[in-house]
């Protein structure tokens, strides 16, 4: 007798949301939850169009709601959260995902207070605020849910360039290690993903070129 084959459907029954999940590496982690037999999947982003399609493309699969979402005001995060629960009954991922590059090549001597402070407040100000909330839920809900964070190989390397970006992902790094500390005794597991170069619209915008001419390794 064949021995069956093992289930895929590791999310089954689960409830995510995916900050900045409109485009990039948010698109492909909300295609992927799908494949895993995620319950339901909240789309957040300011990309409406793109978010507003992307939950249309995968709703016969699973719920999916696309919600406008600015993470540099804690009051859209909120009610995200609070959202999420109304529709779907309760919150068991949060990935936040959501982030910017610099605008500029942004060296320590021509660094620009502005744009980095705009950067740092979506970057780590959003994340901060996707952690807090999420995890605030789970506590309240009992849930043993899982808090993840987009991170980034730069974080643990120097950089000639991108000094705002690169700073902002080792503060990712310190949030998450904080947060996983504080809210382990809940059962909330907290981690980070740190990717190298990925052809997303985001990164081939900032490196100036389309995502059909990029090629990384």
């Amino acid at each position: 007798m064949a021995e069956p084959k093992p289930s895929n459907k590791k999310l089954e029954g689960k409830v995510a949301i995916i900050t900045g999940g409109a485009s990039g590496i948010g698109e492909a982690t909300a295609l992927m939850f799908v494949d895993h037999g995620v319950r339901a999947i909240v789309v957040a982003d300011i990309q409406d169009d793109k978010g507003e399609n992307l939950a249309a493309s995968i709703a016969d699969r699973c719920g999916c709601t696309f919600i406008h979402c600015d993470v540099t005001k804690e009051e859209d995060v909120e009610s995200l959260v609070q959202s999420t629960i109304q529709l779907y009954g309760g919150l068991d991922i949060m990935f936040c995902n959501a982030g910017i590059m610099s605008t500029s090549l942004q060296t320590i001597l021509d660094l620009d207070l502005s744009s980095y402070q705009k950067l740092f407040a979506i970057n780590v100000g959003g994340v901060a605020a996707s952690i807090k909330h999420a995890g605030r839920a789970m506590v309240k809900g009992n849930t043993k849910g899982c808090i993840i964070c987009t991170a980034s190989i730069a974080a643990g390397i120097g950089s000639d360039r991108h000094t705002d970006y690169v700073m902002s992902k080792n503060a990712v790094l310190a949030l998450m290690r904080c947060a996983s500390t504080q809210l382990g005794s809940h059962g909330i597991r907290v981690n980070c993903v740190s990717p190298g170069p990925v052809a997303t619209p985001l990164l081939c915008q900032g490196v100036g070129m389309g995502v059909e001419e990029a090629c990384f390794t």
